[in-house]
């Protein structure tokens, strides 16, 4: 059972949290080792660098050949943690990925940041809407999208703790606190943090935080939501989502995503093989770019406000 942060104030940066969590796994084993991409300064990692020199590599603007180093150190034993924004860590190096990290079998942990409307002024070049796409695409590889600090810190130490390609994506600064410090999970289980009868909301990542304040705020109107916290995209916790399903009016998921390849393309799969007879709403990116503006500006640009996710939920119920 976890544990909520019941005042829900924002946290640390998450880029903080990844790089005191390298850090301890640095400390215990000495075959931990990072590689940037030119973004140390950005990601906090040239902390990492100043620790401990022979441990980090900055390869420059060369996100493919970071890829290929890190598929070469695991090979000689290593554990590499990676990182870069979300589409260079993804789309960009989406054939290394596959071929020298999971076709050959090597571990590589990866690090993708500011996904979706997180990427704020950098604009269209630098945002992903299609990283957990790809990487669900990999046989065999594990994709997370943290709600909060202390969720992306635990999964980059459990990362460290298997084999293959890893992937999660998170914002670099600060987000709503959703769990207590301390707090642990499992991966590829979801997390139920509020009930309901009659709409079951799955969400992932920064809009976890959203979806929790639309319970809150439907269930005064007596629309009763439950919320399940899905930060395991990969693999998905089939079973939960079959078992708390059952006689809700509609399930509901809420991504920083595509709805195309997503949380919301992932739990449509279950349910069509399930013949799960209730109607699901998807609600994230519909074939859009990115685009230049403040990441508060681009998550009402996207439909992905609390208020905005509250009106559709309303409408698919014929309120």
């Amino acid at each position: 059972m976890v544990e909520l942060d019941e005042k829900r104030e924002m946290g640390p940066e998450l880029r903080g949290c990844v790089v005191s969590a390298i850090e301890e796994l640095m400390a215990e084993n000495e075959r931990v080792v990072a590689l940037e991409a030119d973004l140390g300064a950005a990601s906090g990692w040239n902390k990492l660098a100043a620790a401990d020199p022979k441990r980090f590599i900055n390869v420059g603007i060369a996100e493919a050949n970071m890829v290929g180093v890190a598929a070469g150190l695991n090979l000689a034993g290593y554990t590499p943690f990676v990182h870069t924004f979300g589409p260079f860590a993804t789309r960009r190096v989406f054939d290394q990925l596959f071929l020298s990290g999971g076709y050959s079998k090597n571990t590589i942990n990866i690090y993708g940041s500011d996904p979706g409307f997180a990427v704020g002024h950098n604009g269209g070049t630098h945002t992903t809407w299609e990283d957990v796409a790809l990487l669900r695409a990999i046989p065999n590889s594990v994709v997370c999208d943290a709600a909060d600090a202390v969720q992306m810190k635990w999964i980059i130490k459990e990362f460290s703790k298997h084999q293959g390609i890893h992937y999660v994506r998170g914002n670099r600064k600060s987000v709503q606190n959703i769990y207590a410090e301390g707090t642990t999970f499992q991966l590829g289980k979801g997390n139920i943090l509020t009930k309901g009868d009659d709409v079951l909301i799955l969400a992932a990542g920064q809009l976890v935080s959203e979806a929790l304040t639309v319970s809150e705020e439907l269930g005064e109107e007596g629309i009763s939501c439950e919320v399940i916290d899905m930060f395991t995209i990969k693999p998905l916790d089939r079973q939960l989502i079959i078992e708390e399903g059952q006689n809700k009016r509609s399930i509901v998921t809420i991504e920083n995503h595509s709805i195309t390849g997503g949380l919301g393309s992932a739990v449509a799969e279950v349910l069509a093989e399930e013949n799960f007879a209730i109607p699901l709403l998807r609600i994230g990116v519909d074939e859009q770019f990115g685009q230049v503006g403040t990441p508060e500006y681009l998550q009402k640009a996207y439909g992905l406000t609390a208020e905005q996710i509250k009106n559709k939920i309303r409408l698919s119920l014929g309120k």
